[in-house]
């Protein structure tokens, strides 16, 4: 008789294609799951060397997988000056201060994680650093990666001054006067792009493990990178892949979204499939693929950059003549989306305002049209606002639609960066995964990290009540755009692999499954919807082996 190498047994279990969760044990053998029943037959399987986990009143499911995250960029920033901890303005500058203190040498103070609602406008000025950093030059990037808050050493580096035309791809905050006053938007930061020196080679693979480390402790067992390549700071990130594996430290299954320049044309496609096989060519598709693309269709709409089928309004509720940006022409993006579908890359739209939206469901439609239908799983991501006409397209054209959940509630900056500037009727469309999923929209899940939490858990709070943990406002969007919590866990598990490619081998508790699990130290099902967010990680498995416990 063969003996399990570990068996979970005395709780829950909860997998794809499930309502609730239900009682049930597991057993793992030489790294896949080899039976699932009820107790007394698994113990059955354990041996004297069989490691016996007691999961009572516990949950056990497939490992979360992470469709839209950038984990060497988080990790990198928590080893730099990292502000996403602050609580207000204050604690920001009293981090900045902080860090350049203990770091006398570094020639920039790099790193982020601040908030825009903590600052009138979201727009942080130059003089709050130049009081704690004026010999150095400081920039910082936004929680969300779309904006930096320079000092004014880096904006004399940078020559960047009253006369400085604001880029096409973003926009320089200016004072009264007209002078920058500290925060860029967009593509103004690559303003200094070429002065800000980048990582390391080996801070931007210490940031991989740190990063990792982190999505673990989470129950994240694999994930879409959704940044790959050369940018904020980092050399090619891909080549930090490649050393992972080849050292042995990358532990989750990873599929790399090769990063689409946006200035650049289809000139760049025979590099990507040249990159596309140098990742084959490690011969590890079970750990790391490359065969998608990310394309970056607008920007975010505190910024007034995400591109939006109305105009945006003035402080006084007037419409303005900015509708967001589209970085690439609709009808290059159709040509270059048709390419990347004939040469079988799956690609990964960042489109966040509605006319995002439908800008590239125009492109794939183009590609289905042009290649006919393929099984690329092109998927976009954010979707804060999306029009009611074109939810159902979704289904029709096999798009499915990566939600970073944890974004769809009244938080601070959508509250008050947001809603005021936008028309009523794109704040009535805001993050409706319940009209997708009733439309028929596979969905996946995503956290954005470090742009917001990588906690799983909280995101499927927010999925699941449409309230933020801890709190009792009016749900974002009403009942309707609530996910039953089966549903939220199921596209942070089963929907997440299949858009990664890996759905016949995880993403489920399945016999034959490989053994990427989580214990949670409850069962979410088991008590009301408004105590999901108290869950938290009990241990985190793949391969069948213990990679995080708490």
């Amino acid at each position: 008789m063969t003996h399990a190498d570990t068996v979970f047994v005395g709780g829950t279990i909860f997998t794809a294609g499930w309502q609730a969760s239900a009682p049930a044990a597991v057993a793992v053998i030489d790294g896949r799951i080899a039976a699932i029943g009820a107790d007394e037959e698994i113990r059955a399987l354990a041996g004297p060397t069989t490691e016996v986990v007691d999961i009572t009143g516990r949950l056990l499911l497939p490992g979360f997988q992470d469709a839209h995250v950038h984990p060497i960029l988080g990790g990198v920033e928590l080893l730099q000056c990292d502000l996403s901890d602050a609580v207000d303005a204050a604690d920001c500058i009293r981090l900045v201060n902080e860090y350049a203190a203990a770091n006398p040498d570094a020639e920039w103070i790099l790193g982020g994680g601040w908030s825009m609602d903590f600052f009138p406008g979201g727009t942080p000025t130059s003089a709050l650093l130049d009081a704690v950093v004026a010999d150095r030059p400081v920039l910082l990037m936004n929680r969300d990666h779309h904006g930096s808050w320079v000092n004014s050493r880096a904006l004399a580096l940078g020559g960047i001054t009253a006369s400085t035309p604001d880029p096409a791809d973003g926009r320089i905050e200016r004072d009264a006067d007209g002078n920058p006053s500290g925060t860029l938007h967009e593509g103004a930061t690559d303003l200094l792009g070429a002065l800000r020196p980048d990582a390391d080679p080996q801070m931007g693979y210490q940031g991989l493990l740190r990063g990792q480390s982190a999505l673990l402790s989470q129950g994240v067992t694999g994930w879409q990178d959704a940044f790959v390549g050369a940018g904020f700071g980092l050399a090619d990130t891909l080549e930090i892949y490649l050393r992972a594996i080849e050292e042995g430290t990358l532990l989750a299954r990873t599929s790399a979204a090769l990063w689409w320049e946006r200035h650049q044309g289809s000139e760049q496609i025979p590099a990507l499939v040249e990159r596309r096989a140098r990742a084959a060519a490690v011969g590890r598709p079970e750990l790391f693929t490359a065969s998608t693309v990310k394309i970056m269709v607008d920007g975010v709409a505190e910024n007034f950059t995400a591109a939006m089928s109305m105009a945006y309004l003035d402080a006084h509720g007037h419409a303005t003549e900015n509708s967001g940006l589209s970085f690439i022409d609709r009808e290059k993006l159709k040509a270059y989306v048709q390419q990347l579908d004939a040469e079988g890359f799956q690609v990964h739209f960042h489109s966040l305002g509605d006319r995002a939206v439908t800008e590239a469901l125009d492109a794939i439609e183009s590609a289905v049209a042009a290649n006919g239908p393929s099984d690329n799983r092109h998927h976009l991501a954010h979707l804060q606002v999306v029009a009611a006409t074109d939810i159902p397209r979704f289904a029709q054209l096999g798009a499915s639609a990566n939600i970073q959940a944890l974004w769809a509630c009244r938080e601070p900056q959508l509250i008050e960066l947001t809603f005021p500037f936008l028309a009523p009727e794109l704040i009535e469309q805001h993050y409706p995964f319940g009209s997708l999923e009733r439309a028929g929209a596979d969905l996946v899940a995503g956290s954005d990290w470090p742009v917001s939490s990588a906690d799983p858990l909280q995101a499927i709070h927010v999925a699941v009540n449409r309230v933020a943990p801890g709190r009792s406002d009016e749900p974002l969007g009403g009942e309707h755009e609530k996910l039953a919590l089966a549903s939220a866990l199921t596209a942070y598990t089963f929907g997440s692999a299949r858009i990664c490619g890996r759905e016949e081998s995880t993403g489920r508790l399945e016999v034959g499954y490989l053994a990427d699990l989580v214990v949670l130290d409850r069962d979410p099902f088991a008590g009301p919807s408004e105590e999901i967010g108290t869950t938290a990680v009990a241990s985190t498995w793949i391969d069948g082996h213990r990679v995080y416990s708490r």
